[in-house]
């Protein structure tokens, strides 16, 4: 009997054991930090080995094959080891994918993934497809593919997750865009990121689709250099040759050849500001692939709720507007919240830095930011940057005071956003508990 390890005990990990466990293998899950109450459940229930705390390296060194964790890099000792002895470090998606026949809708990107994601999915939903949410999202996909059948998925690919896939294939790849992130688990090449994102497309055949932003710098010098073997379909703001969705006199034109098309004015999508936009045509022109009929796609675009904790609003307190955009994890993601701002704005900045590059956003705070409001355990680049740029620059180390500070700064009209440009490593368990506790604490101002 063949031997698996996985390393990692949270969704992408467990689904990876439980689905090798259902495929007959000799399964070890091993864990570093503490693995969840449900979780542990799981795991028990398909009889599945495990330890949390620690590795036992030389049972992992002893497997077959291994299953990491794609927060796990490339330079943990033990994978160094297990790269040194041959035996092969796959992503869960990747071990996923030998078991499904599904057609794989697969969004990878700087920004915009989880909500290109979630309208894709909503759009398919609507349409009465059989489909799945998985990836940075949803369940795992092994643990959906080992439990329930599904005629699609629809999956939102980090880097990460794609550094670990060789033979998996999207249908339908989209890649949104491609701007500086993570750069310190790629050796602060861009080009190391960029060769990552790119994956997306590995193993395409002409029967497959590539959908794309024509207009970033990053992505069309990539494609310079690339053969590509799958039907592009690029998408632009304005109507460009060859474009396959792109705006005209107000209107939102999708279409694919070969499938049919729309057109619908922007005014009635969902959701607001030119990221959104390109959400959308990319959602739109994956939908229009599998051929789901276009009054059903024009009305999921017109319905969609926005993601939590991307431009999200949470409430208007004192005629100040309060918008959690926590998922905002880099200087880009910032930039596209600033640019769909229409009121001066106090921003809330901080985090974890990743090598920022505030140039990026600093025409758009010079123009729309009355005053910035810092979170973060080393509030210092920040504060050099933006001196003497924005009127009020404020230093807070907690969520608490950083809502306050914001109330106090906040004329009546303007928009508090939350946009950190950071990882939220420094203060919080995640984005989205920066989020929910932003949220908290915005809700107490109205009680006050």
């Amino acid at each position: 009997m063949a031997k698996i390890a996985v390393l990692g005990g949270g969704e992408s990990g467990v689904g990876a054991a439980v689905l090798a466990r259902v495929k007959g293998f000799d399964v070890w899950l091993s864990d570093m930090g503490t693995i969840a109450d449900r979780y542990k459940e799981r795991l028990e229930q398909y009889d599945i080995a495990w330890e949390e705390g620690g590795h036992t390296e030389q049972r992992i060194l002893d497997a077959d094959e291994i299953i990491k964790s794609p927060g796990i890099p490339e330079d943990a000792p033990l994978i160094v080891k297990a790269r040194a002895k041959s035996i092969p470090v796959i992503s869960e998606i990747e071990f996923a994918g030998r078991y499904t026949d599904a057609k794989m809708v697969c969004i990878t990107g700087s920004n915009g993934k989880t909500t290109t994601t979630m309208l894709t999915y909503h759009i398919l939903k609507n349409a009465g497809i059989n489909v799945g949410l998985a990836g940075n999202v949803g369940r795992s996909l092994a643990y959906q593919v080992a439990t329930e059948h599904h005629d699609v998925y629809v999956i939102e690919l980090s880097s990460f997750q794609l550094d670990d896939m060789f033979e998996f294939k999207a249908n339908i790849a989209v890649l949104l865009n491609i701007t500086p992130d993570h750069l310190d688990r790629y050796d602060h090449k861009m080009q190391n990121y960029v060769n990552a994102k790119f994956r997306i497309i590995r193993n395409q055949t002409e029967c497959d689709s590539f959908i794309f932003w024509e207009d970033d710098p990053v992505i069309a010098e990539q494609l310079k250099t690339l053969k590509v073997e799958s039907q592009m379909l690029p998408f632009s703001e304005f109507h460009e040759q060859g474009a396959c969705a792109y705006t005209d006199n107000g209107n939102l034109t999708i279409c694919p050849q070969g499938h049919e098309g729309l057109t619908m004015p922007v005014g009635e999508l969902s959701l607001p500001g030119l990221h959104n936009l390109y959400n959308s045509m990319a959602a739109g022109l994956s939908a229009s692939l599998l051929d789901i009929k276009k009054e059903v796609i024009r009305k999921a675009l017109a319905d969609f709720q926005a993601v939590e904790h991307r431009l999200e609003y949470v409430d208007t307190v004192d005629d100040v507007v309060y918008i959690n955009d926590s998922k905002a994890t880099n200087v880009n993601s910032c930039w596209y919240a600033l640019e769909s701002m229409t009121t001066k704005v106090v921003l809330i900045l901080g985090g974890k830095d990743k090598g920022n590059d505030y140039s990026e956003i600093e025409p758009l705070v010079r123009e729309k930011v009355s005053a910035i409001v810092c979170m973060g355990k080393d509030n210092e680049k920040i504060k050099q940057y933006f001196a003497g740029k924005v009127p009020v620059i404020a230093d807070t180390h907690s969520v608490e005071d950083a809502v306050r500070t914001c109330a106090e700064l906040a004329k009546a009209g303007e928009t508090v956003l939350l946009s950190p440009c950071c990882a939220s490593f420094d203060l919080f368990k995640s984005y989205e508990d920066r989020g929910r506790q932003f949220k908290e604490q915005v809700k107490h101002l109205k009680g006050k």
